[in-house]
């Protein structure tokens, strides 16, 4: 099913560290002329410094992050501009605090031993591979009704987005 979007929407880019969500939402972003944020700028020194020391992050440590990747969301919302923003997204009731009225999901899902290994060959990330299964075991992938499309994250950059904008029918700012 092809989510529905009344007008121009906010795209968040989801899915485990490593799934390409930086690549494919900046590649995304430039296709179509519209905003970017990189949620993983977004997240508190303290956070970083957690997960730096191979701590997973909990509930609580997301709360405040989430908040400010939702402000992001509705500032574009309501200032009527599109954009794309990366966020893990983990968990429905994460989504549930991005969720808004012109927000689609795009689930970048692929194998744990492609996305390992794109782990253990950056060198420029905070996120170290350790936490890779942390992550894999607390995903839970969009359902029907949440208004997200699942890309395999398997293919090249040029080909998921060229994917995200024909099955979304985006179109240049």
């Amino acid at each position: 099913m092809t989510p529905l979007i009344e007008g121009q929407p906010i795209i968040v880019v989801m899915g485990v560290s490593g799934s390409g969500k930086s690549t494919i939402a900046a590649g995304l972003a430039d296709e179509l002329g519209w905003d970017f944020e990189d949620g993983d700028n977004l997240h508190s020194d303290e956070n970083v410094a957690k997960m730096s020391a191979g701590i997973p992050l909990d509930d609580a440590d997301r709360q405040p992050w989430l908040e400010t990747i939702s402000s992001w969301i509705v500032e574009h919302e309501m200032a009527g501009v599109p954009g794309v923003i990366t966020c893990s997204a983990l968990k429905r009731r994460y989504r549930d605090v991005l969720r808004e009225r012109d927000v689609v999901f795009v689930h970048l899902a692929g194998s744990r031993g492609l996305i390992g290994d794109r782990l253990t060959q950056r060198s420029d990330h905070y996120m170290p591979p350790a936490l890779l299964d942390s992550q894999l075991d607390s995903l839970e992938p969009p359902e029907p009704s949440e208004n997200a499309i699942t890309v395999n994250a398997e293919k090249t950059p040029a080909e998921e987005v060229a994917e995200i904008v024909a099955v979304l029918a985006l179109r240049r700012r």
